[in-house]
């Protein structure tokens, strides 16, 4: 898959999507899928981290409020377990985005919803682009 309006390649990149309201979850999917991501999607935090104890991930892309466990316990909890991992935050919610914002050393960037396909694929663009040494 070539687009050159595309500086990274996503068909390398591997994502798990963790996000509880199923017509979020499957745009988020087919927008990941439409730049060439192998992508894995879960409805909570839990079953995301199963996940990513068996699976190679370069980036999660997670809601912040999720039933088990919330976008911010699977944030530290997976940077625990996987380093290198780039971590994008989505949430409807303000005060659950001022929350996150003390995590702006792990999350690559949080993104308020609605939004779109393009702000969604840009987000995981630039988490790819990050070195893995900064994370």
């Amino acid at each position: 898959m070539t687009d050159d309006n595309q500086e990274i390649s996503g068909v390398d990149a591997s994502v798990l999507v963790a996000e509880d309201n199923p017509a979020v979850r499957e745009f988020i999917v087919r927008s990941l899928q439409s730049m060439g991501c192998q992508v894995t999607a879960v409805n909570d935090g839990q079953a995301a981290l199963d996940v990513l104890a068996r699976s190679r991930i370069d980036v999660l892309v997670t809601d912040i409020v999720m039933p088990n466990v919330d976008g911010i316990a699977l944030a530290l909890k997976a940077a625990r377990m996987v380093p290198d991992l780039r971590i994008v935050m989505i949430s409807g919610y303000a005060q659950e985005r001022m929350r996150a914002h003390n995590m702006e050393v792990l999350a690559h960037k949080i993104i308020p919803k609605p939004f779109s396909l393009e702000e969604i694929c840009q987000a995981v663009r630039d988490a790819l682009a990050m070195p893995t040494s900064i994370i």
